[in-house]
């Protein structure tokens, strides 16, 4: 029996391993091992709505435990350290409890093939003071630890008498991350009024979006870009675009003029990259954003055991330019990683990836939604807003539970979500 090995349960890694354990493991044609750092998933386009505060991970995300006994593969707790590609064995950190004291010591899992689906980091370019001072939205934890320092600042403005004291948030990029958490912090300051906090309201949240290129949203549509801009100013939201930071201090951020932009809360969200300690590994080819460079087949082109996808896959099109980091562009890369897998085992052709553009859309909590549809439907590009752009916008987190846990679960999960929605408490205050 073949032992496949995903690393990495993000939006990829967790419809790759759903995808292979309904075929391949529920056949007992290999046995499938996921390894997270995390015990939950939360899809990575909602993390902004889990640091506001406005979705739970427990009503709005996937446990790997209960999804692994659900689904015919086994679920490993651990932060992958190195790859042994000659031995074909990778290395788990060990596991601390909060006094560090060590609960699961060093471990290894062998492999015939490993996936290595470990998505993408905030790249700060080297920016002094960044780590130290700023929040990232990439992973679960930074998301609930943002939260928690949002909720200190609400209740510490809520009590002062001085109603002209505001909040100040400053958010560096202006990318679709940026712009949809701006929004959402908007709506949060307003709902807090209705949760023990009267004297907070929109009115006192000063909230800045910080952008060193020409235009907030530069992967998009200039009429999206625009559209949305236009959306995040009547909110009375502050875009400032063409201004590049040079570092971040316990005050705020530091302009190339040396103009500080003051901020109780700093949060960083100006690009991506894979994680660093792909480059510590000295094995892979990548390119200038750490991505593991792929052949056609999503094998890395150092060895055809070892598949990668996601944000962290570095595959060049015939045009010259990279795959983008996209949620799109993960689910793509699932559905053929897991065709080549199986066609592998059973001794089949494997088939080439290509990337389709299905377009791109921007949420901005409950006052807008715009983006653009592409391919067979619209020929080039279809600008769409307000609630069609809503309605495909909740299509793709729709199609993403239907991809993870099947369609009869997937209707149940939605209902569920819905009804929480309608019952619950509009604003997580832990």
């Amino acid at each position: 029996m073949q032992k496949i090995v995903i690393v990495g349960g993000g939006a990829g890694g967790l419809e790759l391993v759903s995808r292979l354990s309904q075929t391949l493991g529920k056949k007992g044609l290999a046995e499938i091992i996921l390894v997270d750092r995390q015990p939950t998933h939360v899809w990575k386009p909602l993390l902004h709505e889990v640091a506001a505060g406005v979705i739970d991970k427990n009503s709005d995300g996937v446990d790997y435990r209960i999804h692994a006994a659900r689904h015919n593969y086994q679920f490993q707790l651990g932060t992958m350290s190195d790859i042994d590609h000659k031995n074909k064995l990778i290395k788990l950190d060990p596991i601390l409890d909060e006094q560090d004291e060590v609960l699961i010591p060093n471990r290894e899992i062998s492999y015939d093939f490993l996936v290595l689906a470990i998505g993408s980091v905030s790249n700060d370019f080297g920016t002094p003071g960044v780590t130290k001072n700023a929040y990232f939205l990439d992973s679960l934890a930074q998301a609930e630890r943002f939260h928690k320092a949002l909720l200190n600042q609400l209740l510490r403005i809520n009590q002062q008498s001085d109603l002209s004291s505001t909040l100040k948030v400053a958010i560096v990029g202006g990318g679709a991350t940026g712009t949809e958490l701006a929004a959402e912090l908007h709506h949060v300051a307003n709902l807090a009024r209705s949760y023990g906090m009267p004297k907070m309201s929109s009115k006192r949240l000063v909230i800045t979006i910080i952008e060193a290129g020409e235009r907030i949203l530069p992967a998009l549509p200039v009429k999206i870009a625009n559209s949305a801009k236009s959306a995040l100013t009547k909110l009375g939201i502050h875009v400032l675009e063409g201004t590049r930071i040079i570092k971040a201090q316990k005050e705020g951020f530091v302009t190339k003029e040396e103009v500080l932009i003051e901020a109780d809360l700093l949060v960083w969200a100006a690009g991506v990259k894979a994680p660093d300690f792909i480059q510590n590994l000295n094995f892979f080819e990548t390119n200038r954003a750490q991505q593991i460079l792929v052949n056609a087949n999503l094998q890395s082109t150092v060895s055809d055991q070892i598949f990668v996808i996601g944000d962290c896959c570095g595959f060049k099109q015939e045009d010259g330019t990279w795959v983008p980091p996209r949620a799109q562009s993960a689910h793509q890369m699932a559905g053929v990683a897991a065709i080549n897998l199986k066609n592998i085992i059973k001794s089949k052709p494997l088939v080439h990836y290509r990337y389709t553009d299905y377009g791109s859309l921007v949420h901005l909590s409950k006052y807008s939604t715009v983006g653009s549809l592409m391919g067979s439907l619209s020929n080039s590009s279809m600008f769409i807003e307000g609630r069609l752009a809503r309605l495909v916008y909740v299509s793709l987190y729709n199609m993403h539970q239907f991809s993870v846990h099947g369609w009869r679960k997937g209707l149940l999960v939605l209902l569920s979500r819905k009804l929480s929605n309608i019952v619950g408490a509009k604003l997580k205050l832990h």
